[in-house]
């Protein structure tokens, strides 16, 4: 369901919410996302992730299932209906998931990895669908108080085992679950540069197991690129930034990238996969 190919594959962000860090809600409308949407598809995309709630460090009070519904189900339903990229849908919310698999969804993208609601495995086991677990701690609202793990690379293998092991369990088939390092979301800056440097060492203790990246845009790279009074670079002001983590991640053995900017990763991604041969 979610296999190793011989090409790097890009995800491309679809945020069907009114404050997403990156885009600001400029794609909120279904029509505007399904425009947006078809347009990443021409420039490349090889897999379209839509959310409809953010998940940013430090966002607001959490979306209702229904509002959540809401945003992201019509617009799973229209694309199912008019492209043939598998879709995924960016959730920890196993009613959400079972509507947007229902409306045509391929892949659930968990960045709770089960966390939140184990149930996301028996929705997905259900529909013979995909599993995206990606590494986080707390939660979207706490997570960027929380005080560093010693070890981050023990902590994200051994916490993304025991979740492939519980959706193993719940019946998702093995080859169907992606795992995600989860930068950003409960690290300092320096464990997330850490985790890309090393994401050969993951790749190594889940072997045979898709690995999933997403650095795109993302706020460590806005800091590396601050300016001289100390001011970090705008969310899009990161593309350069954000192609230097892909590079590395993608030679340390990431099969699947998350971008914003999927025409420049897609040619960007074929030069390093044609590298990568030799």
């Amino acid at each position: 369901m979610l296999p190793i190919g011989e090409r790097t594959l890009v995800m491309g962000v679809l945020n069907v919410t009114p404050d997403s860090f990156s885009d600001g809600g400029r794609f909120f409308s279904p029509e505007a996302a399904i425009e947006h949407a078809q347009q990443m598809i021409h420039e490349g995309a090889d897999i379209l992730d839509v959310g409809g709630e953010s998940t940013r460090p430090g966002s607001k009070e959490p979306v209702t299932a229904d509002e959540e519904i809401n945003r992201v189900v019509p617009v799973i339903k229209a694309l199912s209906e008019s492209v043939d990229v598998p879709i995924s849908v960016d959730t920890t919310k196993s009613e959400v998931a079972v509507a947007a698999l229902e409306a045509g969804a391929h892949i659930v993208n968990d960045i709770s990895a089960l966390r939140f609601d184990f149930y996301i495995a028996d929705a997905v086991a259900k529909a013979g669908a995909g599993l995206v677990l990606m590494h986080s701690r707390g939660t979207p609202a706490t997570m960027h108080r929380l005080p560093p793990v010693a070890d981050i690379m023990h902590e994200v293998t051994t916490s993304l085992g025991a979740s492939v092991k519980m959706a193993e369990r719940r019946g998702v088939r093995p080859d169907a679950i992606a795992i995600d390092p989860g930068i950003g979301f409960g690290k300092s800056q320096e464990q997330n540069l850490e985790l890309i440097a090393n994401l050969d060492q993951l790749a190594m203790a889940f072997p045979l197991r898709t690995v999933l990246l997403g650095t795109s845009r993302k706020s460590f790279i806005g800091r590396i690129l601050s300016d001289e009074t100390g001011n970090p670079a705008p969310s899009d002001e990161r593309l350069q930034g954000s192609m230097a983590s892909l590079a590395v991640g993608v030679m340390k053995g990431a099969h699947i990238v998350r971008v914003h900017d999927v025409k420049d990763t897609v040619q960007f991604v074929r030069v390093l996969d044609a590298i990568k041969k030799f």
